[in-house]
């Protein structure tokens, strides 16, 4: 093996005649680990913000449909306090949702989800605390008839902090209606509102279309059934909680004998995950496309060494060098190839990828300065010159920096599917070894 590593480095370092260098596959293998490391980064920085906004703010990992009686509902705080010490939940918030109208002190009108939450929510529920950034007040729900509204549908209400709104709740009537105008318009009625509260949650639809009130308020405007959010340590545990929940559900006197429903993240916004599930597999396939063809091209490298070389295979045979000795010599070439484009593109889109914000600033001023050596040369001429670059420009893309998110399994996947089709392309071309006949070969020199 020593013979087979020292002859495969001095063919990589070296070179052949007529074939372009190994340097230029281990740049292609490289370029291909750089390129998909760097778009899968960026891609999961998208889709798991999306999908972490979705889940921490909206459906929450597990939901629970808590049944009501007509009469007074009953005081759940203790089974509560108990689920929450089911082994594998991190928070359980009892919430109300409802949609609503809101009016702004300028007469414009937004519609909007408006979901009923204790005050001390987010001190139960870290998820949400992280996601919820609030540019104006806090979390402020102590007051009756306070509202937090999304940053979006502030801007659209021309609401500020302390202003007063009016929500008309279409879900239910509010106490104190007088006969005549729940006879007139039944199922609707407005009430004045205070802002204690501008959020953004990065979520571009929950910024626009949600607020948050108090849970009691939500009642009273007839918002919606009470359901009770859970959150997860691992929201991939779901199926294994839901059990324990169901569980605790039917041995827990205060609820024994009410139906309640469990469902699971996995049961809302299937479409949107599927969706961004079959957008990323169909990225790597395309991205991929770029290992088939550098495996093509070290396949095409390889096949005409063998066939360079043959007075040295003829050498080596003659030596007593074995066929498959000969043969791992070249796959050994590719080994070297694929080692060294894969290590190289994964350190390479490792380091842009954890420094993409500042890769894609050095990439738009690089940009800009050429468009402003044009704009110069446009303005001598009379013409007018073009606009400034932005990859991804805040007026267009709802983002105020580019996320990037590397997942370790992934980015050891695309440096296997680099070093493989380098290995399997010198595979594959070695084969011709096999005719390569020595007394043929020395005869013929």
């Amino acid at each position: 093996m020593r013979w087979i590593g020292f002859v495969a480095s001095r063919y990589v370092s070296k070179g052949r005649k007529n074939s372009p260098s190994s340097v230029l596959a281990v740049l292609g293998i490289a370029t291909g680990v750089l390129a998909l490391t760097v778009i899968l980064a960026v891609m999961n920085g998208f889709q798991l913000g999306f999908i972490e906004s979705i889940l921490e703010i909206s459906s929450y990992h597990i939901r629970i449909a808590v049944p009501e009686p007509g009469s007074e509902p009953p005081d759940r705080t203790a089974a509560i306090r108990r689920m929450r010490e089911i082994p594998g939940i991190a928070a359980l918030t009892p919430f109300r949702e409802f949609h609503g109208i809101i009016q702004g002190k300028r007469q414009s009108q937004q519609v909007a989800v408006i979901r009923g939450l204790p005050q001390d929510a987010l001190a139960q529920d870290g998820g949400m605390a992280e996601k919820l950034v609030f540019e104006a007040g806090s979390f402020d729900l102590a007051g009756a008839r306070s509202i937090l509204l999304g940053a979006e549908l502030a801007r659209r209400l021309a609401a500020r902090l302390g202003d007063e709104i009016t929500l008309v709740s279409v879900a239910g009537l509010l106490p104190g209606n007088d006969a005549a105008s729940n006879e007139a318009e039944p199922g609707v009625q407005d009430a004045p509102f205070t802002v204690t509260g501008i959020f953004r949650s990065g979520f571009y639809e929950y910024d626009l279309g949600w607020g948050f009130t108090n849970i009691d308020t939500a009642r009273e405007l007839g918002g919606g059934s009470l359901s009770w959010g859970v959150k997860l340590k691992n929201r991939w545990q779901d199926s294994q909680v839901v059990g324990l929940i169901e569980n605790f559900l039917e041995t827990e006197p205060s609820v024994s004998a009410e139906a309640f429903t469990v469902s699971t993240w996995r049961d809302y916004n299937r479409a949107f995950f599927g969706a961004l599930r079959t957008e990323k597999l169909f990225m790597f396939v395309l991205v991929g496309l770029i290992f088939i063809v550098v495996g093509l091209n070290i396949f095409q490298s390889q096949r005409r060494a063998v066939l360079e070389r043959r007075e040295e295979i003829g050498l080596l045979r003659a030596l007593g060098a074995g066929e498959w000795a000969v043969r791992l010599v070249f796959v050994w070439d590719g080994f070297i190839i694929g080692l060294g484009g894969a290590g190289l593109g994964m350190l390479l889109g490792l380091l842009i990828a954890s420094h993409i914000a500042a890769f894609f600033t050095m990439l738009e001023g690089l940009v800009n300065g050429v468009i402003a050596v044009l704009n110069s040369i446009a303005g001598l001429m009379g013409v007018q010159g073009a606009a400034e670059f932005a990859v991804f420009s805040p007026a267009v893309f709802y983002i105020k920096e580019i996320p990037s998110r590397v997942i370790p399994h992934e980015v050891v996947l695309i440096c296997l599917f680099g070093f493989l089709s380098a290995l399997l392309a010198a595979w594959f071309a070695s084969g011709k070894v096999s005719r390569t006949r020595p007394a043929e070969v020395l005869r013929y020199e």
